[in-house]
């Protein structure tokens, strides 16, 4: 997978975020787009569909969260409550202080990265111009061991960090998927307690938030995803407006919708909503 392209983002409190940059020269630029990645992986697994927006006159940055990728901190951690979202609003900032005045910010969040965007956008932290959620984590599947265990060990041990659990035969039909996610030295296995927390609990308040919802929404999961429960993409969409949220399960399809071994008709909804709420894509 390809390396941090840009230099690393310093944060106020000195910890510092992996970055990566697909740019394009300001006058072939429409928007930007910043992703967020999932659990346990990095931005730079996101070089094809990068590279697809890229095609559609899109310059991108990502950014590899706590404890992730080539950013600092144990692998899985999470160094503080609340820390996910406030990392997001300083990439949000030095992000658009590269950007043109006029010219519009996309925030694209797939699973773990959409709870952490619709979490920044539920709480009003920072504007953007649309958002994309590609399977978020709005829900996921516990057992009532695992929700006692949730209650409890976030505050007796919350830098505690066990298996995250993740089965990466449920990412994608793509074998080929699979197989490099496995191989990839930047992805891990491991979640802390207080991480593990976030993950279960922190899909609510964006829930309660989604009838008054205001900020022009794609929102976009598979059918059959194992890792994160659907039914919170549904619940979504079923509270939010119509006219502000566009929905779309596809049936058959698993956890990366972008990774799919059939993404085309992923691709061609991601690019018709682009091209509504952005103008024209290529």
């Amino acid at each position: 997978m390809p390396p941090p392209t840009a230099p690393p983002l310093t944060l106020p409190d000195g910890r510092a975020l992996a970055l990566h940059d697909w740019p394009l020269a300001p006058e072939r630029r429409r928007a930007t787009v910043l992703l967020v990645h999932g659990l346990g992986e990095h931005a730079g697994r996101y070089d094809a569909l990068a590279r697809r927006l890229n095609g559609w006159g899109l310059g991108v940055r990502g950014y590899d969260q706590q404890g992730h990728g080539a950013s600092g901190g144990a692998r899985g951690s999470l160094h503080a409550e609340g820390g996910l979202y406030q990392d997001l609003a300083c990439v949000l900032d030095a992000t658009r202080a590269g950007m043109a005045a006029n010219e519009p910010l996309v925030l694209l969040g797939h699973s773990l990265g959409g709870l952490v965007a619709a979490d920044l956008m539920a709480r009003g932290l920072r504007p953007v111009n649309a958002l994309v959620l590609s399977s978020p984590a709005l829900a996921v599947h516990t057992s009532a061991l695992q929700r006692l265990l949730l209650a409890t060990l976030p505050r007796l041990l919350p830098g505690l960090r066990v298996a995250n659990g993740l089965d990466a035969r449920g990412l994608s039909h793509d074998a080929q998927v699979v197989a490099a996610y496995r191989a990839d030295p930047l992805c891990h296995d491991r979640i802390s307690a207080r991480l593990a927390r976030y993950v279960a609990t922190g899909g609510a308040p964006v829930l309660a938030a989604a009838p008054g919802w205001r900020v022009p929404t794609l929102l976009l999961w598979g059918e059959d995803d194992r890792i994160v429960d659907p039914g919170g993409s549904r619940a979504f969409a079923a509270a939010a407006p119509g006219h502000v949220v566009t929905a779309r399960g596809f049936a058959g399809l698993l956890h990366e919708v972008f990774n799919e071994a059939d993404a085309e008709p992923v691709m061609a909804q991601l690019h018709a909503w682009l091209a509504l709420h952005l103008g024209d894509c290529p």
